[in-house]
Formats: structure tokens, C-alpha cells, sequence
């Protein structure tokens, strides 16, 4: 994998997606909650966010928010996690909401027997009115330069048009040699109404010729790109999707063993045309206050070991180490550090440090 080197470009990675504001109930449940905390959130961004909180990596989120206090918050969060907000594009607030408005996201995080709980609330939000022309990408790929463009199927469908934005972002990275990665994140309920899975195929079907890193596991390749198989194990199903798509370079995705909301087994499985299949090393037992963003978090941290050219198995073990720590703290961001990735690595204690 041929990566543009960090004196051509600005950025290590920039991620289009949309960025809400999550709305977190603690350990109480959304519908009983008198109060809530705040953090930003989505599925594309939390990668630029995590790249560059735990890795000091340069990172940029192409995104758009209306310009009131809520989209300042949501700004004011961004800034905070270091990600470069200058290409945020803001509309103007009609003091209503009428025309466009900022998504928020309501998320429990279960417990034990009791499943998290997700409650979105994003129509009509000024990032899914987003259509091509709107955004600069020869400047930004071409001018500033990009060593790895990051998207995915949620974005993918907050509307008709940003399948449209997402294509054109792609064909303008490809055209100044920036790779291109892409998490399904297929989730039933945001295609639901609006095409279902037949939509899903169609759309991802256009976008899956472009990608270089493809994030996302056996029911993402079944529900998003139709491929069926008798026996739909990951191994057995990466083959047949790399068969489709020669363009692919690397097919990585988390393992998860869920016991309760509160316990899970995490590790990670990848293909690369150089090295064939490569599992991590590392398979923890986590103790879960918080799963959302760890997926996210595994892809930050896999793409930074691209990035420094480490070994595969170094990678997922990154990986599997970020994604865990992130599912030991609240809201959607990690909270670590590089060290303390390395030090889940090594095996280190989780002893109190004073």
C-alpha cells in the first residue's frame, strides 16, 4: 500500500461524515433521565478524532452544521479533540429549524442483561442536504493534500444526495493518489423507508470499485454488497468479495463476543494481498462501560500502523487494544493514549498509577 508521504500533504487522514451531538443519559436509561452529558459523535469522525487524540495524527472532518449555538457546541467539542474544523460547511439558522437543523443522538449504554439503546434524531440535518459542487475537492486533495480519505454507509444514506457526494469525493482522491477507506456500518434502521437493503447493494455497489481499505464484517458484505455463500465466515467470505472488487488492498474487521452488555471478547481478523489472512494476537476480555465508538477507535488505530508502515498483526493489535480501552469510558471518543495502547499490547497492569 503506497501511501503519499507526510511532506506532500497536509493531512494524514480527513473523514466526510456527519458529526452529532450525543446526549447521554449515564447509567440511567433515556426515558427516565432528568439530565444528560454532552460529547460529539459519528461514525466517520470518531476515526479523525481518534487519529488524532491518541495518535497525534493531522485530521480533518469535511462535514456541515447549522450555524447556532448547538452547532458552536458540537464545533467547540471538535476543536477540543484537535481535528481541523476548516471545512465544516455552515448554514445559516432560520430560527426554527424548518430548513436544516443539527443531528442529535440520544444513547443508554445498557448494562448486564440490558442492551444499549440508540435514538437518533438527524432528519433533515444540514450535513445530509450536502450534494455535489459544494465542496473543494481538487483543493483539498489536489492543493493541500490527503494521505488517506475515510467515509462510510452512514453517511452513505442520510439522504439522496450524499451517495453523490460521497462518489465524487472518491473519484477526486483517486485522481491525486490518496487512499481511500470505507466502513460499511450497515444498520437496517437508517435504510429503512428509504430503499432498504436493495437501496443499500445499489449504492454500495458504485462505491466498493473505489475503496482501498474496507472496513466491515460478513453481514455488511451480505446486506450491502448482496454476496451470499453457503458457509458466511469471514474467511471464506473475504475471497469471494476481493473476487468482485480486485481494487481492494486490505479487508479488516473486529471480533466480538458478546456475553452481556457488559462483557465482551474482542479481537480482530484482516486480509491483505501481500500477507493473505492475519489474525491479532491480542483476544481481551473487556469489561464494557460504554461500546459505542470502539469500532471506530480499532479503524483510527489500524490506519495510523498503516500509516508507519507496521507490520498487519501489529496493526489489529493496535487495533483490538484502542477499540477495547474505548469501551472502558464514556461517550463515543477514545480517551487514550499511545501509551496506554502499547501498554494493553504488553500486557500491562491495570493497577492504579499514582
Amino acid at each position: 500500500m503506497k501511501f503519499k508521504s507526510v511532506d506532500q500533504t497536509k493531512f494524514d487522514l480527513v473523514s466526510l461524515g456527519e458529526v452529532m451531538l450525543r446526549l447521554d443519559p449515564g447509567e440511567g436509561r433515556i426515558r427516565t433521565a432528568r439530565e444528560f452529558k454532552v460529547w460529539e459523535g459519528g461514525g466517520e469522525y470518531n476515526v479523525a478524532r481518534g487519529l488524532r487524540k491518541c495518535f497525534e495524527m493531522r485530521t480533518a472532518i469535511v462535514t456541515s452544521l447549522v450555524d447556532n449555538e448547538i452547532g458552536r457546541l458540537v464545533e467547540d467539542l471538535i476543536l477540543t479533540g484537535g481535528v481541523s474544523t476548516e471545512f465544516i460547511q455552515w448554514v445559516e439558522f432560520d430560527q426554527v429549524g424548518r430548513s436544516a437543523r443539527n443531528g442529535l443522538n440520544f444513547t443508554e449504554r445498557g448494562f448486564g442483561l440490558r442492551g444499549g439503546v440508540g435514538v437518533s434524531d438527524r432528519g433533515h440535518t444540514a450535513v445530509s442536504q450536502l450534494k455535489p459542487g459544494m465542496i473543494d475537492w481538487q483543493h483539498l486533495f489536489g492543493n493541500l493534500g490527503v494521505r488517506v480519505f475515510h467515509t462510510g454507509g452512514i453517511f452513505a444514506r442520510l439522504s439522496d444526495s450524499t451517495p453523490a457526494v460521497i462518489l465524487e469525493a472518491m473519484h477526486a482522491a483517486k485522481e491525486t493518489g490518496t487512499l481511500i477507506s470505507y466502513d460499511f456500518n450497515y444498520r437496517p434502521s437508517l435504510w429503512a423507508g428509504l430503499g432498504g437493503k436493495a437501496k443499500a447493494q445499489e449504492i454500495s455497489k458504485q462505491i466498493a470499485p473505489l475503496v482501498d481499505i474496507m472496513i466491515g464484517g460478513v453481514d455488511d458484505f451480505s446486506q450491502s454488497l448482496g454476496i451470499e455463500i453457503a458457509d458466511p465466515t469471514f474467511e471464506n467470505m473475504v475471497p469471494a468479495v476481493v473476487a468482485q472488487y480486485p481494487n481492494l488492498q486490505l479487508v479488516a474487521t473486529t471480533k466480538r463476543d458478546l456475553k452481556s452488555a457488559s462483557q465482551n471478547s474482542y479481537s480482530a481478523i484482516a486480509w491483505r494481498k501481500d500477507d493473505g489472512f492475519v489474525t491479532s494476537s491480542l483476544n481481551l476480555e473487556v469489561e464494557v462501560l460504554d461500546r459505542v465508538g470502539a469500532g471506530d477507535s480499532f479503524v483510527s488505530a489500524l490506519i495510523y500502523c498503516l500509516l508507519k508502515e507496521m507490520p498487519l498483526q501489529t496493526a489489529l493489535d493496535y487495533g483490538v487494544a484502542h477499540g477495547a480501552l474505548t469501551m472502558t469510558t464514556p461517550g463515543d471518543n477514545s480517551m487514550a493514549t499511545l501509551a496506554d495502547v502499547q501498554a494493553v499490547i504488553t500486557g500491562g497492569s491495570a493497577a492504579i498509577k499514582r
